[in-house]
C-alpha cells in the first residue's frame, strides 16, 4: 500500500547548481528541509535595510545593498478580463519566499556546516509570507501561506502552493515561476501583491551570521533526530547553525509544518527587536554586515523601490508586527493519481473575512457614512449551519426597515461577513451597524449587499416592540367596548416584553498574534 506523500503530484524540480541548471530527485519526507528557513532574511532584508537607511548613510549603503540584488520581472500585468479590488488601498504587501536552492557562491564547506550537502537543492517555495506593511507604515503583519496549502495553480489546475514556482519556472524562467505564484496567491487571498523578494538558502545562515547569537525560549526541551537541534528547556542562545535548525524542525512538533510556521514567526518577531535596536540601528559595522549578508542572496521586483519602504516604516515597532496563518479546515489525505498525497485544506469561505480582519475597512468604507435602511437591499445567506436561520435574519433585516432579497444558503463558515462590491459602502455599513460582530469585506463575487451567517452566533438583533403608554393605566384604560372594545386594556394583559438593545461592536483590536509579547513556545 502505497504511504502518503507531502510532495505535490508532479512537481517540476530544477536547481541552480554551479552554474547550470538540471532535474534533481524527488525530494522525500526524511530529508532535511531548508527551504522553510530561508524566508526570514528576506523579510530581515527587507526591515533591516528600510531601518537602517535613514541613518546618516544610506546613499553608501543603499548603492551598496542594491548592487548584490537581482532584479526579476516577478509582478504579472494586471488583467483586462480580471480586475480584482485592491481592498487595502495605500498598504503594501510584498510576497516573501524561501527555497533551498543553491546559490553559485555556496561552497561545499558552507553546506557541509548547515547540514545540506546531501542534496542539490529545488526551487519548490516550502515558505511563503506575504508581508502586509499598513499604510501609514506603524504596523505590519506577517501572513504565513502553509506550502501544502491545496489550490488552484492557473494553467496547471490544483496541486500544492510550493509547485507553483517551479511550474512557472520550467515553462519560462524565475521571472514566469515568480509570476505564476504571485497570480496564484492573488488568486487565493484576495489581495493584491504589490511586489516580491526571493532569498536563498545562504542568506539565512549569513545574516544571522552578521547579528551574532540570538536568544529563544522553549516550554520543553527538544531533541531532533532529522536536523540535529537539542535545547533544553527555558532560554538558549543559538549561533547561525542551531537557529538555522529551530526554525527547520517539524518532526516532533504536534502541528508538523503549521507548527514550524509558529517557530518561524516567533522567530522572526525575536531577530525584528535586534534589528531595531539602537546597538544594531547606530552600529554601521554591524548594520553594513547585515546589509552585505543580505543583498547577494535576494531577488526583487524591478518595481520595489526600498527607500520608499524605508520611509513608510520608519515609525515601525516590533510589538506592532503581528503574524497570522491563512485560516485551514483540516490536513487530509488525498488520492490523486492513484496515489495518497497529504495536503492542507484552505478554507475559502473564511478566507474574506481573515484578510478583513487583518487589512482592516478600505479607506472608501472608512470615509462612508450609513445609508438608510430603506435603500439598502440586502440579501442573507445561511453558512452557519443552524436550519432556518438566514430566514430569521432576513426578517429581522426587514423589521428594521432593510429590502430584503430571496434568502439562500452558502458553505459553511465560520465567520459572519458583510460583502458588498466596491461602491456600496454606505449600504453594506448600514448592515454592518445592524449586526454586530459581522465583518464588512468588499468582494468582486456579489453585486449587491449580501449578509453571510457563520458559525460564530452573529444574528440579527429584533428590533424593540412599540409600548403604549397608556397600557400601563391598568384594564380597560382609553378603550371602547363592544367587539373593538377592549383596546389598549387586551395589550396589558399580555406581558409587555422588551428586548435589550444590542450590545455595541467590540473595539477593533489587532489581528493575528504578536510574539513580542510571547516569551516561550513549544
Amino acid at each position: 500500500m502505497s504511504q502518503p506523500t507531502d510532495e505535490p503530484v508532479d512537481p517540476p524540480r530544477r536547481t541552480p547548481r554551479r552554474g547550470r541548471r538540471g532535474a534533481v530527485a524527488p525530494r522525500h519526507a526524511r530529508r532535511r528541509r531548508a527551504g522553510a528557513a530561508v524566508v526570514l532574511p528576506a523579510i530581515a532584508g527587507v526591515l533591516t535595510t528600510a531601518l537602517v537607511l535613514p541613518a546618516g548613510y544610506a546613499a553608501y549603503s543603499y548603492a551598496r545593498f542594491d548592487r548584490g540584488v537581482t532584479r526579476v520581472d516577478a509582478i504579472p500585468a494586471p488583467s483586462s478580463s480580471s480586475t480584482p479590488d485592491d481592498v487595502d488601498g495605500e498598504a503594501m504587501n510584498i510576497l516573501l519566499v524561501g527555497d533551498d536552492h543553491r546559490p553559485d557562491g555556496a561552497s561545499p564547506e558552507v553546506l557541509a556546516e548547515l547540514g545540506t550537502d546531501d542534496d542539490g537543492g529545488a526551487t519548490n517555495t516550502d515558505t511563503m509570507i506575504v508581508l502586509h506593511v499598513a499604510g501609514d507604515g506603524r504596523s505590519a503583519t506577517m501572513i504565513s501561506l502553509p506550502r501544502d496549502s491545496y489550490v488552484d495553480i492557473p494553467g496547471h489546475g490544483r496541486d500544492k502552493l510550493n509547485a507553483a514556482f517551479a511550474y512557472g519556472e520550467r515553462d519560462g524562467g524565475t521571472g514566469a515561476g515568480a509570476q505564476l505564484l504571485v497570480s496564484t496567491v492573488q488568486d487565493l487571498t484576495g489581495l493584491t501583491i504589490d511586489h516580491f523578494v526571493r532569498v536563498s538558502l545562504l542568506g539565512f545562515y549569513d545574516v544571522v551570521s552578521a547579528l551574532g547569537p540570538v536568544d529563544v525560549c522553549l516550554n520543553a526541551p527538544v531533541k531532533d533526530r532529522w536536523t540535529g537541534l537539542d535545547l533544553p528547556a527555558g532560554t538558549s542562545t543559538l549561533d547561525a547553525k542551531q537557529a538555522l535548525a529551530f526554525v527547520r524542525q517539524r518532526h516532533g512538533l504536534p502541528g508538523g509544518d503549521l507548527d514550524r510556521q509558529v517557530r518561524q514567526q516567533y522567530f522572526l518577531t525575536v531577530e525584528a527587536e535586534r534589528l531595531l535596536s539602537a546597538g544594531t540601528l547606530l552600529d554601521p559595522v554591524k548594520s553594513g554586515a547585515v546589509l552585505d549578508a543580505v543583498s547577494g542572496s535576494l531577488e526583487m521586483d524591478a518595481g520595489l523601490d526600498v527607500l520608499r519602504l524605508a520611509r513608510q516604516v520608519q515609525h515601525l515597532r516590533p510589538e506592532a508586527i503581528r503574524s497570522a496563518t491563512i485560516p485551514i479546515t483540516g490536513t487530509p489525505t488525498i488520492t490523486v493519481g492513484g496515489r495518497p498525497l497529504s495536503i492542507v485544506e484552505v478554507d475559502h469561505e473564511a478566507m474574506p473575512a481573515f484578510v478583513a480582519q487583518l487589512v482592516g475597512p478600505t479607506q472608501a468604507y472608512e470615509g462612508s457614512s450609513a445609508a438608510d435602511p430603506s435603500t439598502v437591499t440586502v440579501q442573507v445567506l445561511n453558512g452557519s449551519g443552524t436550519s432556518g436561520a438566514a430566514g430569521t435574519a432576513s426578517d429581522a433585516l426587514g423589521a428594521l426597515g432593510f429590502v430584503t432579497a430571496e434568502p439562500g444558503s452558502s458553505p459553511t463558515t465560520s465567520v459572519s461577513t458583510v460583502r458588498y462590491p466596491s461602491g456600496q459602502e454606505a449600504q453594506a455599513r448600514a448592515v454592518a451597524e445592524a449586526v454586530p460582530g459581522a465583518v464588512p469585506v468588499q468582494s468582486a463575487d456579489v453585486t449587491s449587499v449580501t449578509l453571510v451567517l457563520g458559525t460564530d452566533g452573529v444574528a440579527v438583533p429584533l428590533p424593540a416592540p412599540a409600548v403604549d403608554p397608556g397600557a400601563e393605566d391598568g384594564p380597560g384604560a382609553g378603550g371602547g367596548s363592544g367587539a373593538d372594545g377592549a383596546g389598549a386594556g387586551d395589550a396589558a394583559d399580555a406581558p409587555a416584553t422588551v428586548e435589550e438593545a444590542a450590545p455595541p461592536a467590540p473595539s477593533p483590536t489587532p489581528a493575528g498574534t504578536s510574539y513580542a509579547e510571547v516569551r516561550c513556545i513549544n
